[in-house]
């Protein structure tokens, strides 16, 4: 194989590893973060959800700052501090005694990721060959699906076996270690030089406006994808399928093992919309199954479901994300796709959190199945129609 088109590089494994690890850790804790708040501090549902959403809101502004700085100062030296910071802050929990101390540290912790992560992100775009875009950054985002499975699987079974949160804290703080080890294996290409910008504040020095399209739908699809993550615990005791709960993100991700590779290449080979249509059909229909779930079996087809459908629209709106930026902004892009990614994984636990009083766990996924049925005419709106010209296929030229 040319080796200009080669996709398993030692940067790319690595930060493959690193990119997992974080996910891991964001993953472990927001699938025990509510349980450990309601075990420990006694909140309610709502604090509960804010308390997990907080982690998120901190990505949010890590990544508001570092998409602009990584052009200042290069993705290599972003990316150790934040992971140094990351290591700091996952540290703290262990010390945290009281309510006020544990969301400080969640929301500084959420900001140490959110700048660690568009860093990786941003050297993942500059190397993988444009003309395997959708395939490599389907194959880096298994990174995170494979966290989305271990993570809340072990936190969990952390929580239902032996009810210690610090064993969870200690774990994290070792895998936090690891990563900043690996760094001094990453090297980052040189970033391409941004033309002068002009000294006056305006927002495209901090935003990618060409993203915002693609990271509005990413959005609402995140808020509703945090109905899930924050609350499947809760929801699988109060149904009384614990036991298939469990096994939900282990399903969800051996489905997206085997179809994101697929859907990159042909997003690759035919452009984005022959995948993400059919995609948000599925998600919706899987929504629908898990919203009305009585038996084991049906909480394991929703995970096949949202699998297909959840799994595959996440690393293809990535790629158009990045297909639509000029290469001196790969970083903007990074940051904004994930700005409004992530904001909507935030506000969801909470908003979530103060409607399951009024509507129940079941009345929250009908809710989450309509909105994924509104983002179908969102994305056909906003770039769906136009997919051809703001996407063209790309070459290694």
């Amino acid at each position: 194989m040319d080796q200009s088109k080669k996709l398993w590089t030692k940067n790319f494994i690595v930060l493959f590893i690193i990119n997992f690890i974080l996910a891991q850790i964001f993953f472990l804790l927001v699938s025990t973060v509510a349980v450990f708040s309601v075990v420990t501090f006694n909140t309610s549902t709502s604090i509960a959800g804010l308390l997990s959403g907080t982690f998120v809101i901190g990505a949010l502004l890590g990544r508001l700052g570092s998409g602009r700085l990584i052009h200042k100062v290069g993705s290599q030296k972003i990316l150790f501090i934040g992971l140094l910071s990351f290591l700091i802050t996952t540290g703290l929990y262990m010390l945290a005694s009281n309510l006020s101390l544990f969301f400080i540290n969640r929301l500084l912790h959420g900001i140490s990721f959110g700048i660690a992560s568009t860093a990786s992100g941003t050297i993942i775009a500059q190397i993988i060959p444009p003309s395997r875009r959708g395939e490599g950054i389907g194959y880096y985002s298994l990174s995170t699906i494979l966290a989305t499975a271990s993570g809340p699987f072990l936190g969990i079974m952390f929580v239902t076996q032996t009810n210690n949160f610090f064993l969870i804290f200690l774990l994290n703080f070792v895998l936090a270690i690891i990563i900043l080890g690996l760094y001094f294996f990453v090297k980052a290409p040189a970033m391409e030089i941004a033309p002068k910008e002009n000294k006056s504040f305006n927002i495209s020095q901090f935003i990618e406006i060409k993203v915002l399209p693609i990271a509005i739908v990413g959005m609402l699809l995140g808020f509703v994808y945090s109905s899930i993550m924050s609350f499947i615990t809760f929801y699988s005791e109060d149904i009384g399928l614990v036991k298939s709960g469990s096994f939900f993100f282990l399903v969800y991700a051996c489905v997206v093992l085997v179809s994101r590779p697929i859907t990159g290449r042909l997003m690759d080979q035919r452009g984005a919309n022959i995948v993400i249509y059919p995609c948000l059909v599925i998600f919706a229909a899987g929504m629908l199954v898990y919203s009305q779930a009585h038996y084991g079996y049906m909480i394991i087809l929703a995970a096949i479901l949202i699998g297909f459908g959840y799994g595959s629209f996440n690393s293809i709106a990535q790629a158009i994300a990045i297909n639509v930026t000029p290469k001196h902004r790969l970083g903007l892009a990074t940051s904004t796709y994930f700005i409004l990614f992530e904001l909507g994984l935030g506000l969801g636990p909470f908003t979530y959190g103060l409607l399951i009083p009024q509507l129940g766990f079941r009345g929250i996924y009908l809710v989450a199945f309509f909105m994924i049925l509104a983002s179908i005419f969102l994305y056909y709106l906003l770039h769906g129609r136009r997919d051809h010209e703001l996407t063209p296929i790309p070459t290694d030229e």
